[in-house]
Order: structure tokens, then C-alpha cells, then sequence
């Protein structure tokens, strides 16, 4: 290797190894050096670093950093990588032809039981078993969307604390030896705050790999988290994770395939016939995700405690709590938004599976018993969105909407369960959650000239169209 001395442009040379200009020259977005920093770095040490080994820790980070952009978004590309390499851990066989027959003809019977007991549209569903890695690639870019927002908000929010720390101490108000006298710390914030965003985006990248990757070995279904996470037409169901839940529960795998068929079909059907229900329940992630809000003060006071020039402190500080978000009123407005919106799928879920299966599978109850007990101890979607936005979601709303939805059913039969979809100012909220009868009463007392009568009437007359009475009497349950 040639002598950096040997340089042709050595008059005006950083003095660095070639090998360090080029990470630098990456990270901070290919242009000049800024002198002061240069000058910091020779004054660490850096300059007289091993070449070998620099060159094979600059091949690393680099590596980190691919494809990273300056405002610290997630990378899907690396998301995706780092969760095909999570789940080929535990090994992620290739769905065969028998196992996707089984699962297209498990989703074909769900449909003609449903349609038994609702009569939400599920024209053109079609079965479909997946591995492990085509669940990923398929809802990648999904988790990508939702969990942008706070990566990028982390991001600057650590910048900005950096640089008012850098701005505080003033020039030459640096510790002695850690950069030359006369370092203009804005300056040096300026150089390095590209790279910082690219680490806060490239760490979320990883984070969200590893969650998602994780999730993939334990979903039973493509929509398990109630998330429209798998778009129509699509009924997904996971044939690794349905063996091992029939196996733990001692249950005929076909009869639980069965089951979980029908709870996703039934998903399914609700997003694909109900057109703003996905929309808001994406929009209720991103908002409490848009508005994340960073304790910059914890963080100063944090910094202060941290060595610079220690990349280990540096590396647990920036994956640690130091910055972990603070929740806003608007993110609890946002959460409570969300929580109610999933109580209310997972309980209509409830109610229209039990209908359906009952008649059918002499385990249903035990099958509909271990998925709320898998729901009650904190199940994937709950470490999921823990992980990955700092949602805790809990199972307490889902007994009180199950129980709202078997009211309205027992009242004013299927069609009045269903018809609670027809606009989302008609849908339950939170404090309908509160009171499940008096919901129901208020609709059976509307007027029936106003607007909200007028539209249940349109929605019903649109979507019943047999005329068949007594459909009330599905047996929906009261979930207590």
C-alpha cells in the first residue's frame, strides 16, 4: 500500500488512511472532509491505525450502513435480509403441493360455513399456505411504513440533542485531548450528523428484521396480529406453526386448521368488505408513530456520562433506553383509537368464528379456549408492536366487544351485527366498549328517517339479498 505521505496530494492531504477517508466520505455523504474533523480524528489516533484492520472494520460498517439514506428511514432491503436470516435459524421448509391443497380446500369450507352466518362479501378468497419467508416478503414493506415514521423521529431527535450538547459546551469548551483547541462543535455536529441518522436508521432496520423475523415463527395466520397486513385475496395460513399448535394442544390437526381457516377467512372477508377499516387501523400505527416525541434532556444528561471515544458505551446507549420515545397525549388518543379498533375485529372474529365452527368441529370450543388463552399471555402481536412502536397492547377490550357484537346479534339477528361496519360513524367506539347494551339500544331506538337509519337500511338492503329470516339465530357467544 502506498505511504499516505507518498501521495501526490499530499500538500493537501487529510493525513488519514485511505481506507478511513472512504468511510468518512460515505457516511457524510461523499463530499469534502471538514477539516476539523479530520484533525479530530488524527488527534485520536486513527491515522496510525493497522491498515489491515482498518480496512477490514471499514468493510463492516460499510456493510452496516448499504443502502442507508441520510434520513435515517428504514432500509426494507436490510429489514427483510436480517428476517429470512432470524427464521433460517430454526429452518423455513418449502410449502408443497399437499400441504397448499389442504390449505385452499381448509379456506373453502370456511367460506361455506361462514356464509351461513354472515353475509359479508368474500367473492374471489382464495387459500393459500405459506412459509415463513413468503409471509416476510409479503408484509415487509407493510411493518416498513408503520415503523418509518418513529425511526426518522428518533433519529433527528438524537441530533438535535447532540448538537445542543456540542453547543452548549462551546468552542474550545471540549474536553482536553478529545479534539483540537479551536474544533467549532456545530461544525463538527454538522459533519457527523448525516451518519448518526444513517446508524439511527440502520439500527431500526436491524430492530425491525429481528421483530418481524421473530413474528413470522409464530403467527398461525398471514393476519394473526389484525393487521390488513395480507390484502384480498389472499387467506393465509402458516402449515409450520398450525402442526405445532395442534400438536400442543393434542388436537387433530385437521380440525385445527380448520378452525384457524376460519377465523382468517373471517378476517379477511371483514377488511376486504368493510373499505375504511384497514385504512384507519394503519392510520391509528402511524399516528401514535408520527407524533413520538424524545426526552431530550434524559438524553443530555445521559450523554454526559458517556465517553465519546468508547463506541461500546456509544453502541448500548443509542440501543438502550437512552432514547427510547415518550408517549404524547396524541399518541394516547392514538393508541386508544387503535386498541378499540382491534377489540372490535378480533371480537367480531370471535363471535362470527364460534357460529360457524360450532355445528362442525366437535373441539371448537377447546380450539376457541386456547386462542384466548394465546391472546390472554401476551401473543405475537403484542411483542410485535411492544418491539417495534412502543404499543403494549392488552386483550381487555376484546371480552367487552365480543360481548357487543353477540348483543346486537341477539337483538336484531346477523344482519344488525354486521351492519355495525357500515360506516365508521356508525361502528362502536370506546365507550360503546363500556356500555354493550346501551350501544344496542341506541340503535334498535334510532329514528327511522334520519341519515344513520337511512344508511343501515341501504347497507342491508344492499347486502341481504335471500331474504332468509332467522339468522339471528347463529349462537353467537357472549364471551364472558
Amino acid at each position: 500500500m502506498t505511504d499516505s505521505h507518498d501521495r501526490p496530494d499530499d500538500s493537501e492531504g487529510s493525513g488519514l488512511p485511505p481506507e478511513l477517508e472512504q468511510v468518512l466520505r460515505g457516511l457524510t455523504g461523499g463530499g469534502d472532509l471538514d477539516p476539523q474533523m479530520v484533525e479530530m480524528m488524527r488527534s485520536m489516533g486513527l491515522a496510525d491505525v493497522d491498515p489491515q484492520m482498518l480496512q477490514m472494520v471499514a468493510g463492516q460498517v460499510q456493510a452496516m450502513f448499504a443502502g442507508a439514506d441520510e434520513s435515517g428511514s428504514v432500509d426494507v432491503t436490510v429489514a427483510t435480509d436480517i428476517a429470512r436470516k432470524t427464521i433460517a435459524v430454526e429452518g423455513d421448509p418449502s410449502v408443497s403441493r399437499e400441504v397448499s391443497s389442504d390449505a385452499r380446500q381448509a379456506v373453502d369450507v370456511a367460506n361455506l360455513w361462514l356464509d351461513s352466518v354472515t353475509d359479508l362479501d368474500h367473492s374471489g378468497l382464495v387459500g393459500r399456505a405459506w412459509s415463513r419467508a413468503e409471509w416476510v416478503e409479503a408484509t415487509m414493506p407493510v411493518w416498513r411504513d408503520l415503523v418509518d415514521p418513529i425511526a426518522v423521529g428518533v433519529g433527528d431527535a438524537m441530533g438535535a440533542a447532540l448538537t445542543k450538547q456540542l453547543g452548549d459546551l462551546g468552542e474550545g469548551g471540549l474536553p482536553e485531548g478529545l479534539v483540537p483547541p479551536g474544533t467549532n462543535p456545530a461544525a463538527m455536529m454538522g459533519q457527523m450528523a448525516p451518519m448518526l441518522r444513517r446508524m439511527q436508521g440502520s439500527m431500526f432496520s436491524v430492530q425491525l428484521g429481528q421483530a418481524v423475523g421473530t413474528l413470522a415463527g409464530e403467527v398461525l395466520t398471514g393476519g394473526e396480529v389484525s393487521l390488513p397486513l395480507v390484502p384480498a385475496p389472499d387467506v393465509v395460513l402458516m402449515p409450520q406453526a398450525v402442526t405445532a399448535f395442534a400438536e400442543g394442544l393434542g388436537i387433530d390437526e385437521p380440525q385445527a386448521r380448520l378452525h384457524l381457516a376460519v377465523r382468517e377467512a373471517a378476517r379477511t372477508r371483514l377488511f376486504h368488505a368493510v373499505p375504511w377499516l384497514g385504512p384507519q387501523v394503519l392510520a391509528a400505527v402511524r399516528d401514535h408513530a408520527r407524533d413520538t416525541t424524545i426526552d431530550t434532556d434524559a438524553i443530555e444528561e445521559g450523554l454526559r456520562s458517556i465517553d465519546p471515544t468508547d463506541a461500546e458505551a456509544m453502541q448500548q446507549a443509542l440501543a438502550g433506553r437512552l432514547f427510547a420515545p415518550q408517549q404524547s397525549p396524541a399518541q394516547k388518543a392514538a393508541l386508544a383509537r387503535l386498541e378499540t379498533l382491534l377489540a372490535l375485529i378480533e371480537g367480531w372474529v370471535d363471535v362470527v368464528t364460534a357460529a360457524a365452527v360450532s355445528p362442525h368441529l366437535p373441539q371448537a370450543e377447546a380450539l376457541g379456549e386456547a386462542i384466548r388463552r394465546r391472546r390472554a399471555s401476551g401473543g405475537p402481536a403484542e411483542k410485535t408492536f411492544a418491539a417495534l412502536v412502543g404499543l403494549e397492547l392488552r386483550p381487555r377490550r376484546l371480552r367487552d366487544a365480543a360481548n357487543l357484537f353477540a348483543a346486537l346479534e341477539a337483538s336484531g339477528g346477523a344482519e344488525a351485527r354486521d351492519a355495525a361496519w357500515a360506516h365508521p360513524d356508525v361502528a362502536p367506539d370506546a365507550a360503546d366498549l363500556d356500555d354493550p347494551l346501551g350501544y344496542v339500544e341506541r340503535q334498535r331506538a334510532s329514528g327511522a328517517g334520519d341519515d344513520f337509519d337511512a344508511e343501515l337500511d341501504a347497507f342491508l338492503r344492499g347486502d341481504t339479498g335471500s331474504g332468509e329470516p332467522g339468522r339471528g339465530d347463529c349462537g353467537g357467544p357472549t364471551a364472558s
